[in-house]
């Protein structure tokens, strides 16, 4: 049965009347459907843009296609209904289009150097086997690959980049060969210099961005995922290694504090951001409104926040807004959250490909 839907529509912002029949929007009317909502705000879908369905909280692999439903779904009940899963050592396509599952998007699993990577998360590689492996993990996922820029490098105590940068950039021209798009895991900033100039799509994280860099992001449109959720991390982190790599510790603590600013810098700049919150491994998956909100601590207003976590970031993943013949992914909030971003902690109704979640 078609359903109907009434009420302020972002981002336009104009009362609306929309039906949903299966997984479609229309703005035509359509006999005898049930009105499931009627007022308040209405958002498509939201979208992580940042998490892993295939690691379980603690940095492990999952061991079952349950356990990546179980972690899908605790997203989908926050009304977050698109997730790019940045990396799994699990593969579980059976999901692609599963209902009740978010729309998803996949990278395979995450390219990292060798001995410097979190223990059976990623296929590690020598250089001369990067490009190569950027092209077999291509086929493994649904449009992305990652790459991982950089790590602690234990013989020199601090980050370090995983690769020279030729090797960087024939990561970057393996992944677009391929028809994939590359996203790169980067703390540091010389590791982040040399994936920007490589040509990376989205940089993940991005703490060693500078100035010069996010101007060169906002040229060639280089989107940005903060994942500030997970920089709030760095301070445990720093515990941890004191004792044996102070350097590294003070860097992270450095990095951690400084990330707002360039958060704001990237978001002035008209750098693509987008909301990511890394879940799985040290992040519990349903907290897209916790990075909105701090992304909106750092400066970024609350309506370009919401589009950070909604329209634009469906577009850049692909999947249509509540547009005529859209995807029928919505999110109604009581009140408005562009003037009140903490209702986006509280969806009153959510549907997903054209399903009534709550």
């Amino acid at each position: 049965m078609a359903m109907h839907v009434r009420g302020t529509v972002l981002p336009d912002g104009e009362v609306r009347d929309l039906w949903l029949v299966g997984d479609r929007v229309t703005f035509e009317p359509v006999a005898d459907a049930e009105t499931i909502s009627d007022g308040g705000f209405v958002v498509p879908g939201l979208v992580d843009a940042h998490c892993h369905l295939g690691i379980q909280y603690g940095a492990k692999p999952i061991e079952s296609l349950d356990q990546a439903r179980e972690l899908a779904h605790t997203d989908r009940d926050a009304g977050v209904l698109a997730l790019r899963d940045a990396g799994s050592p699990y593969p579980y396509p059976e999901l692609d289009d599963e209902p009740g599952i978010p729309r998803l998007v996949r990278a395979g699993r995450h390219v990292a150097p060798t001995r410097r990577y979190l223990r059976d998360i990623g296929i590690e590689v020598d250089a001369a086997d990067v490009a190569a492996t950027v092209t077999e993990q291509a086929k493994a996922g649904t449009g992305w690959v990652k790459l991982v820029g950089d790590w602690i490098d234990r013989s020199v105590g601090d980050l370090a980049p995983s690769w020279d940068p030729a090797t960087m950039a024939a990561a970057v021209a393996a992944a677009h060969a391929a028809g994939a798009r590359a996203a790169v895991h980067t703390f540091s900033e010389e590791g982040v210099a040399q994936m920007v100039r490589a040509g990376v799509d989205s940089v993940e994280h991005g703490t060693g961005l500078s100035l010069d860099l996010i101007d060169e992001m906002a040229r060639r449109g280089t989107a940005l995922v903060p994942t500030m959720i997970n920089i709030r991390t760095f301070g445990g982190i720093a515990d941890q290694a004191r004792a044996k790599f102070p350097g590294y510790a003070d860097h992270m603590i450095a990095l951690r504090d400084g990330f707002p600013a360039v958060v704001a810098a990237a978001h002035e700049a008209g750098v693509p951001i987008y909301v990511g919150t890394d879940a799985g491994g040290s992040i519990r998956h349903g907290l897209a409104a916790d990075e909105m909100l701090l992304l909106h601590e750092a400066g970024i207003p609350a309506a370009d926040v919401l589009a950070a976590a909604s329209w634009r970031a469906r577009e850049w993943l692909g999947f249509p807004g509540l547009v005529e013949d859209g995807l029928a992914d919505l999110v109604v909030y009581e009140t408005d959250p562009r003037r009140d971003l903490r209702v986006v902690r509280a969806p009153s109704r959510i549907v997903l490909r054209g399903r009534v979640i709550r």
